[in-house]
């Protein structure tokens, strides 16, 4: 739960409404990776295009409003 605590705000919002269940460390290293605190905005969409990937390639993308 600390390392849920310590993630930004944006990100534990993301979290929370992600369709995918996340680690934090994963989470967070995509954050960081895309521009994080410089760049929530672009880090958020980063996050989205990941989780919309792995959900088609899981073949679970259809019927859950998410982008293709």
């Amino acid at each position: 739960m600390q390392a849920y605590d310590a993630l930004p705000p944006e990100l534990r919002q993301w979290l929370h409404t992600a369709a995918l269940p996340w680690s934090p460390a994963s989470a967070r290293g995509i954050w960081r990776k895309a521009g994080g605190a410089k760049d929530p905005k672009a880090a958020l969409e980063r996050l989205d295009a990941v989780e919309a990937a792995t959900l088609r390639r899981d073949g679970l993308l259809q019927g859950i409003g998410l982008p293709n």
